[in-house]
């Protein structure tokens, strides 16, 4: 949880086990990347900044850390090149001696770029693996570089192109080292299906890769915070692990809105004799509110719409990709479609309209090579529990 709460909950063991991974070691191989997937405030950033870098730091590695995310108004490439070019700025001196020796064969472009290290960015005409090998050169060690919600870099043209060349700094820097140097790459999502496009198809740049899925906070997690929280309350007003973990697990394990029950159920500790109620209340009343505001974005859909959008919502529970214009997704709109009472026979021109029309209620992501998957895919999770009170 963020350091405002008072409460921060440690994960070492996950973070040595990733590390370990990271060059091999580990019951799990990440030598070739790691793309970590969970749902958006489930902790995955917090840990990433607690535990892993600080991990990787404690081991001797440069931890370079970008969130793409962090300013969606700018090109994903130029945030990854910003964040390289920041790491490179303690580095000037040993960068500028490299220039004048010049006895890597490798740093010749430096000869011929204008570098200015007073902004933190890299150079006109620098690649990426330009950089990120003058980096590793420059600070003799093995890099880390954490890229916090990469599925945004498929938005953009430039951004697929930093991947690709992420793929060729690492197939270079790798090449020919042991497991203790070159560069390491750790991809995070909060949508399994937007980061699986990165290792999806031939064309993407790491084909072949898999998705891991990121551990969820468990009941170390409440029975710490349980703990953190009785220490401020009387020793007759005391909240209970179990009741603190079930409103957790009815939140999705989301600390963020397991914090603002907590803040809502605070206010009536001056009444309360039963806090247990007062927690399973609270977290049901705000995923009710989380769930309307699906249910309404839903009831303003046409019904070729919902059908599209339920066959999506049912490829991404199967974690398969949807591909738009199959034979099969074809039939299986027509099939969702009868069931909703429609007799629209769809064709591609139809479900076509039906997925721009799904981008523009922000409820469909595209990437910019044509891939598409639910913006959210909690929306999965409540169509599926929608369905099945339809159905009774």
């Amino acid at each position: 949880m963020s350091k405002n709460t008072g409460f921060v909950f440690r994960r070492p063991s996950l973070a040595k086990s990733i590390a370990d991974g990271l060059v091999g070691a580990g019951i799990q191989d990440y030598v070739s990347g790691l793309f970590l997937a969970a749902p958006r405030r489930t902790g995955k950033s917090t840990f990433l900044r607690e535990d892993l870098i600080p991990e990787c730091e404690s081991r001797g590695w440069l931890a370079v850390y970008v969130d793409l995310w962090a300013n969606k108004q700018k090109d994903p490439a130029e945030l990854i090149a910003a964040a390289i070019g920041a790491a490179l700025v303690p580095y000037e001196k040993g960068i500028r001696k490299l220039a004048k020796s010049m006895g890597i064969e490798k740093l010749s472009f430096l000869r011929t770029l204008s570098w200015d290290f007073s902004k933190p960015q890299l150079p006109a005409g620098a690649t990426l693996t330009q950089a990120l090998e003058l980096l590793h050169s420059a600070a003799g060690k093995m890099i880390v570089l954490v890229i916090d919600e990469a599925q945004h870099a498929l938005t953009t043209e430039s951004g697929i192109n930093a991947m690709f060349g992420l793929k060729a700094a690492r197939d270079e820097l790798n090449q020919g080292r042991d497991n203790d140097g070159g560069l390491r790459l750790v991809f995070t999502g909060s949508n399994r299906d937007k980061l699986a496009h990165l290792v999806l198809s031939r064309n993407q740049p790491f084909y072949g890769s898999s998705i891991t899925p990121f551990p969820l906070l468990g009941k170390e997690f409440t029975q710490a915070y349980t703990v953190h929280l009785n220490a401020h309350l009387a020793q007759n007003n005391q909240f209970m692990p179990e009741d603190i973990d079930e409103a957790f697990e009815q939140l999705g394990r989301r600390p963020e809105m397991l914090r603002t029950v907590i803040a809502d159920v605070a206010l009536e500790l001056g009444e309360a004799s039963n806090l247990g109620e007062l927690l399973r209340n609270g977290a049901q009343l705000l995923r009710a509110g989380f769930w309307s505001e699906f249910e309404s974005a839903y009831n303003a859909l046409t019904v070729v719409q919902r059908a599209v959008l339920e066959v999506m919502a049912e490829r991404s529970q199967g974690n398969e990709p949807f591909a738009p214009f199959t034979d099969a997704t074809v039939l299986a709109v027509r099939k969702c479609l009868e069931i909703l009472g429609s007799d629209v026979a769809p064709g591609t021109q139809t479900i076509q309209a039906a997925i721009d029309a799904l981008r523009d209620k922000e409820l469909v992501w595209k990437s910019s090579r044509g891939a598409y998957a639910l913006e959210d895919k909690t929306f999965a999770e409540w169509l599926k529990q929608y369905r099945s009170q339809r159905r009774d």
